[in-house]
C-alpha cells in the first residue's frame, strides 16, 4: 500500500509509527484479547492508558502543577460556550480578539452568556493580518481575553504570546498546539481539539488553572462544569477512550523524537520552504501578512483562478491530498501539520513547479 501525503485542515495526517502501533493493538492490546475500543474506561488497563497520557503531556508542555487538563468531548466549538460559563466568574463581560472565522465564531457564541467586548478584529482585512497590540481596547474588569493563537482557515498566527495584563488569558490552540513550546502559565486556559496535531476527532483537551475554576453559571450541567470535571478526572461519563488512548500513543512519538523544541524546528522548517517559493514567484500568491503567517496551514491562490480544478486534479494524481482551501476563502490550503514529512513538503514544492511549467 501507497500512502498518500494529505494536506488536510483537520482530521489530518497522523504519524505513520503511531498508526502502526495501534493497528497491531487493535484486536489485542497489551494481551488482554480485546482492543482498547472494546474495553471500559474503569479497566485498570485503560485508567494507566489515561494516567500516563496527562502525564506525557504535562512533560511535553511542561504544564504546572497548579493547572488541571481535562479529556473531555464536544470538539472545540463546544468550548466556545463551556468557556464563558465556567470563567465568568460572576463578571458581566469578556474580550475577544477576532483575527479569523474561528475566533469570530467564539465570539458569537459567548455573547448568549456575557457582554462581549470585540478589543480587536481584522475583519476589515479579510483576516490576513493581526491587529497592532498597541491598538487593542481590553477592559481591565473583563472575566478573560479570548485569542485563536491560529486561524485555520486564513493562515494568520500569533508568533508570540500577547500581554493582557492581569486579565486570563484564553487560547483556541486547535490547530497549533503541540507544534513548538508554548509558556502555559501565560495562560489562564489553553484549549485544543484533537483532529490537527492531537490524533483522531472526537477529544478536546482543556488546560486551565485551578484557581479559575469551581464557580459558574446558575444552571449548569455538571457535566459541562470544568471542576467537576477535573474532580472526576474526566471521568464524569464514559471519555473518547480510543481518540485518549491514540492521543497518548502520539504524545509518546513526540517525546521520543526530542519533543516539542525538536517538532518546532521542523515545523519552522517546512513552511519557510513553502513559503520562500510563493514569495519568490508570481503565478502563486499567500495573501497573509508576513510577520504573522502560519507555521500549521498555509493558503495560496492561483494567478488564474480557472486553473484551480486542474490544480486540484493533478495534485491528487501525484498523490497529494486535502489542498483545497476553504470554502470562505477558496483558493488553495496547505496543512502542514507535525505529521506531515518534510518529504511531504517537497513533494508538493515539485508539484507546483512542475504545474507552472504546464500552465505559466
Amino acid at each position: 500500500m501507497s500512502r498518500i501525503f494529505n494536506f488536510s485542515a483537520g482530521p489530518a495526517t497522523l504519524p505513520q509509527p503511531v498508526l502502526e502501533a495501534v493497528a497491531a493493538e487493535m484486536l489485542d492490546f497489551d494481551g488482554l484479547g480485546m482492543g482498547i475500543m472494546e474495553m471500559s474506561h474503569r479497566d485498570k488497563p485503560f485508567m494507566q492508558v489515561a494516567a500516563e497520557a496527562e502525564a506525557d503531556l504535562r512533560a511535553l508542555m511542561n504544564i504546572p502543577a497548579n493547572y488541571k487538563v481535562l479529556f473531555l468531548q464536544g470538539g472545540a466549538t463546544a468550548q466556545f460556550s463551556f468557556i464563558p460559563m465556567n470563567l465568568l466568574a460572576g463578571k458581566a463581560s469578556a474580550d475577544y480578539v477576532v483575527t479569523g472565522d474561528w475566533g469570530k465564531k467564539a465570539a458569537k457564541a459567548a455573547k448568549s452568556f456575557c457582554s462581549v467586548n470585540l478589543a480587536a478584529t481584522s475583519e476589515a482585512s479579510k483576516f490576513t493580518t493581526i491587529p497592532d497590540r498597541a491598538e487593542w481596547k481590553l477592559n481591565p474588569d473583563a472575566a478573560y481575553c479570548h485569542i485563536t493563537p491560529n486561524e485555520t482557515i486564513h493562515g494568520v498566527e500569533f508568533l508570540d504570546t500577547p500581554d493582557v495584563g492581569n486579565v486570563p488569558l484564553v487560547g483556541d490552540f486547535s490547530s497549533t498546539i503541540l507544534s513548538r513550546p508554548v509558556d502555559v502559565s501565560k495562560y489562564g486556559l489553553i484549549y485544543a481539539g484533537s483532529q490537527k496535531n492531537i490524533g483522531p476527532a472526537g477529544l478536546t483537551i482543556v488546560i486551565v488553572r485551578d484557581d479559575l475554576i469551581g464557580t459558574v453559571v446558575d444552571g449548569l450541567p455538571p457535566i459541562f462544569n470544568y471542576a467537576e470535571q477535573a474532580a472526576n478526572e474526566s471521568m464524569l461519563n464514559t471519555p473518547p477512550t480510543f481518540a485518549w488512548y491514540m492521543a497518548g500513543k502520539v504524545f509518546k512519538c513526540l517525546l521520543a523524537n526530542g519533543g516539542l523544541e525538536a517538532m518546532a524546528a521542523v515545523n519552522q522548517r517546512k513552511a519557510a520552504k513553502l513559503y520562500a517559493y510563493l514569495d519568490g514567484q508570481d503565478f502563486y500568491t499567500n495573501p497573509v501578512d508576513k510577520a504573522c503567517r502560519s507555521w500549521m496551514n498555509i493558503p495560496f491562490t492561483l494567478a488564474n483562478a480557472e486553473l484551480d480544478a486542474d490544480f486540484l486534479k493533478g495534485a491528487k494524481a501525484a498523490g497529494l491530498n486535502g489542498l483545497k482551501g476553504h470554502r470562505a476563502v477558496g483558493g488553495m490550503r496547505a496543512s502542514v501539520y507535525n505529521a506531515m514529512p518534510e518529504a511531504g513538503v517537497d513533494a508538493l514544492l515539485d508539484y507546483m513547479k512542475q504545474f507552472v511549467v504546464q500552465h505559466g
